[in-house]
């Protein structure tokens, strides 16, 4: 597998090597897009938007001790932040949504306590400050270590560390606040 750094400056030049970052980074980001925004449809919208400005910003790239990964997440995340600020979205449930949840053969209450738990939950996160979703979001969807968060958001391990802890304090109160057990 070619060098990151290498693979960055050719896709300077050539879109066969871009597509090659696409697809290294196109599930971590929309994982991480679809977490913040709950919503299939509008996770692989934004996702393409992100790869679509990141092409387009490529040849201005510029390594800076950071990974890759991290200018991704923070056109993810800008992303993300505008598409909650659109005040005139409506909230629709996609079709596909539902359809995923009746093929794992549960009965219709078990998929409205589901349906119900993971809503709570969403909304309990969605209450958090951006960067401590980012952080539960990597930390669980995506598994990564607090050094490799620390290195994708600029903090040091130990700050991750406090914050996740600080975080997961937050995240309980808020879903005691919303009546979940």
């Amino acid at each position: 597998m070619e060098a990151e750094e290498q693979l960055i400056e050719r896709a300077k030049r050539d879109a066969t090597a871009f597509g090659e970052l696409y697809e290294r980074y196109v599930d971590r980001i929309y994982n991480y897009i679809y977490y913040r925004v709950g919503n299939h449809a509008d996770a692989e919208d934004l996702a393409a938007r992100v790869f679509y400005r990141a092409l387009g910003n490529i040849a201005r790239y510029k390594q800076r001790g950071a990974p890759f990964a991290a200018w991704l997440y923070r056109i993810a995340h800008n992303l993300v932040a505008n598409f909650h600020r659109d005040a005139a979205r409506r909230r629709e449930v996609p079709l596909d949504d539902i359809v995923a949840v009746a093929e794992k053969r549960a009965g219709p209450s078990q998929i409205a306590e589901q349906n119900e738990d993971a809503r709570v939950v969403l909304e309990a996160m969605r209450a958090l400050p951006a960067e401590r979703q980012q952080i539960v979001i990597l930390k669980f969807s995506e598994g990564l270590s607090n050094a490799e968060i620390g290195k994708l958001i600029g903090r040091s391990e130990g700050a991750i560390k406090s914050l996740y802890h600080r975080t997961l304090i937050a995240l309980r109160a808020e879903l005691v606040k919303r009546g979940a057990e």
